[in-house]
């Protein structure tokens, strides 16, 4: 019997006794009734030696017959006990965290300095090929997109739909923002789209290849408002500073963090990327919870089927039986 193996009603099981205790309970009915009177009844006793019964002759059903009806008693009883196959609970990712990736696509990003397949591709293509991987396995986060320059603007609002954040992403391009890098004016962004959620858990992956050049808002006043709302911020620095076409803002964005609760991370090529978005499903691993629900799959059909052929069989063969009879006794009536 498979381990997985139930039966939902047990209880069911007990009317298995059913006909035995009907039977030893409840006998046959006897009843009286009026009888004609023979006066050669006596003679004819006499005459085959035979010992007239008490009562009439009730035919008794072949022990066969009794046990293919038990047979088939049982097996509907099996049946209406309801016996199943039932899985192992499933397990289904939990919605738990609102995580918003705010990415930085001004001119800088159009610098064409890191290493893909050997070639030379640019910061954003990089970025968006290892970006679209992250994304696909945040199975259970609802996600959103902020993309920013000298201005910043939501591509995707809080959705569980990871196809669309994935295809709005790809559809993303340099300078769409403006040229500038105004990383205050994006935290402040993402901060307004999380208190339009419930969601407690509130994640920031604030990504950015320059230096903050905004005026409206400082990161620091942004980062500021984002701790007192509960938003963990994680910066993540593209490029490596002090080279060639590189202005990276390290301590910004390392002070941005630690205000939030969050962790800097910084990456110069794609590896380093894959790696920083490794961490990040270690420090907000995505959630899985229980499912109350089993699968179950429902066995009640095969006892029925077995006792629905059985009862068949033996009507078709008592059918045969009644036939064969039939027509030896008209053979044997026409040889007379």
């Amino acid at each position: 019997m498979p381990d997985n193996f139930e039966i939902a009603y047990w209880w069911v099981l007990s009317l298995v006794l059913l006909p035995i205790l009907v039977y030893v309970l409840l006998p046959a009915l006897k009843m009286r009734s009026a009888s004609l009177f023979l006066p050669t009844f006596k003679k004819a006793i006499d005459y085959t030696g035979q010992r007239p019964e008490r009562s009439a002759l009730v035919r008794r059903k072949k022990i066969a017959i009794r046990f293919v009806h038990y047979l088939a008693w049982c097996l509907l009883v099996v049946a209406l006990s309801s016996p199943q196959l039932v899985g192992k609970p499933e397990m289904k990712v939990k919605t738990a965290r609102n995580f918003l990736v705010v990415a930085d696509i001004s001119f800088s990003m159009a610098l064409k300095d890191w290493q893909t397949d050997g070639k030379k591709v640019r910061r954003w293509d990089g970025v968006k090929s290892v970006m679209h991987e992250f994304i696909k396995k945040r199975g259970g986060d609802r996600m959103g997109l902020i993309f920013f320059g000298s201005s910043a603007y939501i591509q995707v609002p809080f959705t569980p739909d990871l196809a669309v954040v994935d295809q709005l992403l790809e559809e993303a391009d340099v300078g769409m923002a403006g040229q500038m890098t105004n990383m205050g004016k994006a935290i402040a962004k993402g901060v307004s789209m999380f208190k339009n959620d419930t969601i407690k858990t509130k994640v920031m992956l604030l990504l950015t290849d320059g230096i903050d050049a905004g005026t409206d808002i400082t990161p620091y006043d942004a980062a500021d408002l984002a701790g007192q709302d509960s938003i963990k911020i994680y910066t993540l620095g593209i490029g490596k500073p002090g080279s060639a076409g590189s202005d990276l803002d390290e301590t910004t964005l390392k002070k941005v963090a630690q205000m939030t609760g969050g962790q800097y991370f910084r990456a110069q090529d794609q590896q380093q990327l894959q790696q920083v978005y490794i961490e990040l499903d270690k420090l907000e691993p995505i959630e899985w919870e229980e499912e109350q629900s089993r699968p179950v799959t429902l066995l009640y059909k095969y006892p029925l089927m077995v006792a629905i052929f059985i009862l068949l069989v033996m009507f078709a063969l008592q059918v045969l039986v009644s036939i064969v009879k039939h027509l030896r006794s008209r053979k044997e009536g026409l040889n007379v």
